[in-house]
């Protein structure tokens, strides 16, 4: 089997396939061009686009040509759900939201050298078919047997709500995505989530119908966790890849919470890591798993590849200094501020709150005479100094960056001031 194949195989990126043999002689033979949708029925990329993501960039790295392919057009009707008919945006949303995955694939792919990944909106072609057109050139490939007969299709039709025109279409317009491709691009391989699989079929049977050709799908998986459940919710929603609606901070920490059942895997399918590196890695999980050095090393890499290694190097610089012993100052506001967000905080005035007052609001002691005594006892830090003057008053030198004060009693009990000035 060719090397990368192999290789996404190990590290449990392929779910579905179609003829894996010819594939693999294809990828034998020299650079294949390949393509990936991803829809914008959101503001952002989230973690599970992640997976395919990765695959197209495995693929790139073995030498074959990506084209991420956004969908202008497809995002204006979004494919079906489970959960039901979706939401139709306005125009301008969805060109809005296309802009913003485009900005976010442009940073994981090479578009550089020979096999220099290409950007495709699919509203360049769809957007100038008529109806009649959809209907002659191409509906009339598709046989209402199969389209009615696909999982997703079948449970809507059986729910209460039924599905609409609209959203059973979408896989008309999926599949007329990789026809164009492949006249425009020789694109024979399409890629994306399992969920996926019957629109990607439906393309690659119209290919066969139309130009007599046959090209390749390949699905990766819809990641769970070891329990069976799906991987990536958190209370506040999805795990987005933009900074503005996650902080790199939160992200690195979704990561570090990996259960340690679940982390060798997800090493496997979200990073680059060598089998060697990956092997060692589960032998510290068998015998040290409180240093949690798998998870670190997960939530480090994957927040490097999404974010940047200087977004890394400030959360890990906050984290240090929040629980070690590393200098606050260094931190920027915003790291700062996302790194805190979730602990006990007040607001006080520079130049007027004492310690006494600031270790009270935050509860960090119940009343004035105990604050006192922890305070007096070198219990209390401020910005990781020990400060033991309970009427001191803390000023506006004493904000850090992100206009905030960071109140410690012992080593793990945080808290946060806000400034009022």
């Amino acid at each position: 089997m060719n090397d990368v194949l192999e290789e996404l195989q190990w590290r449990g990126l392929i779910a579905q396939h179609t003829d894996l043999q010819a594939l693999s002689d294809a990828l034998d033979e020299g650079s294949v061009t390949f393509y990936c949708g991803f829809d914008p029925t959101g503001p952002s990329l989230h973690h599970g686009h992640l997976v395919p993501v990765i695959l197209m960039k495995h693929l790139q790295n073995a030498g074959h040509r990506p084209l991420a392919l956004v969908g202008g057009a497809t995002g204006l009707i979004g494919d079906p759900r489970a959960s039901g008919e979706r939401q139709l945006q306005s125009t301008q949303i969805v060109e809005q939201w296309a802009a913003s995955l485009r900005s976010q694939l442009e940073r994981f792919l090479d578009f550089g050298g020979p096999n220099a990944a290409v950007m495709v909106n699919n509203l360049d072609w769809i957007g100038q078919m008529s109806a009649i057109e959809l209907l002659r050139d191409v509906g009339k490939y598709f046989r209402m047997g199969t389209m009615l007969n696909k999982d997703i299709v079948a449970r809507r039709l059986k729910s209460d709500e039924g599905l609409s025109f609209t959203e059973f279409s979408y896989q008309i317009l999926q599949g007329y995505d990789f026809l164009e491709l492949f006249r425009r691009y020789g694109c024979t391989l399409e890629t994306g989530g399992n969920d996926q699989w019957g629109n990607l079929v439906g393309g690659m049977d119209l290919i066969h119908k139309v130009e007599g050709e046959s090209v390749h799908v390949l699905t990766t998986p819809i990641i769970t966790k070891s329990d069976g459940t799906k991987f990536g919710k958190t209370e506040g929603g999805a795990i987005w890849l933009s900074p503005e609606l996650m902080s790199p901070y939160a992200f690195y920490q979704f990561w570090l919470q990996t259960a340690d059942e679940d982390v060798i895997r997800l090493l496997k399918i979200y990073t680059f890591l060598s089998r060697e590196e990956i092997a060692g890695l589960e032998q510290q999980v068998m015998g040290e798993p409180h240093k949690r050095q798998a998870q670190k090393m997960l939530a480090s890499e994957v927040t490097r590849f999404v974010h940047g290694a200087d977004a890394l190097n400030q959360v890990l610089a906050a984290t240090d200094a929040l629980w070690g012993s590393g200098d606050l100052g260094q931190v920027d506001g915003q790291t700062l501020r996302s790194a805190v967000e979730q602990l006990p905080s007040a607001s006080f005035v520079p130049g007027k709150t004492t310690l006494l007052e600031a270790v009270v609001a935050l509860n960090l002691e119940k009343g004035n005479n105990a604050a006192r005594r922890t305070i007096v006892g070198n219990g209390i830090s401020v910005n990781n100094q020990k400060a033991n003057d309970p009427e001191a008053v803390l000023t506006v030198d004493d904000l850090l960056p992100g206009d905030l004060v960071i109140v410690k009693k012992g080593k793990k009990n945080l808290a946060a001031l806000y400034s009022q000035s």
